[in-house]
């Protein structure tokens, strides 16, 4: 008999993968479950694109390239962050990784000791909670309130720093709330940063998804923050290539040749004609993805308004990504047993809102990644279980 390591404790099953499961071998069995619990666009990825990697297969572009990343994909995301970011990166401050996921695991191993602390959003996706006890850090929650408007509380964060703070995560748009963090708080936020000597890492997957009078800015854009921020981005939110499994980091070049050690032993490198599809997603598809901001946004208006007609919800409209954060405390049952009630009773798969930390108790994730349609049904079914559980 043979046991995991004593540090797998750290690492539990994605709340979020467990509800996915569930609602498909309830689909298995014929219910009909609208998905509502995945961060996983539905719209096909661009065509520009898909006929970019096959022409990059059907020339033979199959084969190991360098740990950082072709040169072409990582001089194009550097003329990308200057042109959305107004950021002046070279190409050999860009590290080609496998998705955000793997950016998050390399800044923390890279850069924290046992004992350090990493100040996280709460709520917030769950590899920040998780990955930073894998290597002996100690995430730090700072609280993300509804009151706010889910903006970062700077009072807050400068009562948690302590002398063993090394590194600050900020996820902006941002996963479960869909908060946009403003440039107010973003200003003030680098001088606290720069003050406490601390790291910075930006995660900004969803920064092309943002609507309305929302705007995206990128902290390392501010000055004398570059030289201490580590930015993630990737291409599966926005371009919807959720499967293809690219991303990358912007850093100085000593952060990059750090993070590229542990990413050469992990992955080697991104498949070779998926960068070469990157480029063009880069420099030919921002037409794609403003139609699916588009489509979202609708999605995004109608669920919303659906949602705070419904007594005993309510909810904040989000600025970006594609999550509505709903608060279900009327309700009087906890998260967890609010996402299995409405998987049970209404076949709709949605995420209890404690899988991102304890600041999400009293609330479940929806994400309209999915049809106009199976929105509406979406909304019919979760007033109508809202109203069976009410009485």
């Amino acid at each position: 008999m043979f046991n995991p390591a004593s540090r797998m404790e750290a690492l539990p099953f994605s709340e979020i993968r467990v509800m996915m499961e569930k609602a498909t071998q309830m689909q298995k069995k014929g219910e009909d479950v609208i998905h509502m619990e995945i961060g996983r666009p539905d719209f096909d990825t661009p065509e520009v694109i898909k006929q970019a990697a096959n022409t990059a297969l059907a020339n033979g572009n199959v084969f190991y390239t360098s740990n950082y990343g072709t040169p072409e994909l990582r001089q194009a995301i550097a003329d990308k962050l200057k042109r959305d970011n107004n950021i002046d990166y070279k190409a050999e401050e860009i590290l080609v990784t496998i998705g955000v996921g793997e950016g998050t695991y390399a800044a923390v191993a890279a850069f924290t000791e046992p004992g350090d602390e990493i100040l996280v959003p709460d709520p917030v996706w769950l590899n920040y909670i998780h990955v930073p006890h894998f290597f002996g850090a100690v995430p730090v929650s700072y609280a993300l309130k509804e009151e706010n408007d889910y903006q970062i509380d700077l009072d807050q964060i400068e009562s948690l720093i302590t002398p063993k703070t090394k590194m600050l995560v900020i996820n902006t748009p941002g996963n479960p709330t869909g908060v946009v963090q403003s440039m107010e708080t973003l200003e003030k936020l680098a001088e606290i940063a720069k003050k406490h000597n601390l790291i910075v890492v930006s995660d900004e997957i969803y920064e092309k998804l943002v609507y309305g009078e929302a705007r995206h800015i990128s902290i390392a854009s501010l000055p004398g923050m570059k030289e201490r921020t580590i930015t993630l981005n990737g291409f599966s939110k926005c371009y919807s290539m959720t499967g293809w499994r690219l991303g990358y980091v912007a850093a100085p070049v000593e952060f990059i040749k750090a993070m590229v050690r542990v990413h050469q032993y992990i992955n080697t490198c991104a498949p070779s004609f998926v960068q070469e599809a990157g480029i063009t997603a880069l420099e030919k598809a921002e037409p794609d993805v403003q139609e699916m901001v588009k489509e979202y946004q609708r999605r995004r208006d109608y669920a919303v308004s659906a949602i705070n007609a419904i007594d005993g919800l309510s909810c904040k409209t989000p600025g970006g990504a594609f999550y509505i954060f709903v608060n279900i405390k009327a309700l009087g049952k906890t998260s967890a047993e609010m996402a299995d009630y409405l998987l049970e009773t209404a076949k709709i798969a949605a995420v209890p809102g404690s899988a991102f930390g304890p600041q999400g108790e009293g609330y479940i994730r929806l994400s309209y990644a999915c049809s106009y349609e199976r929105i509406v049904e979406a909304m019919e079914r979760l007033k109508a279980a809202v109203a069976q559980l009410k009485g």
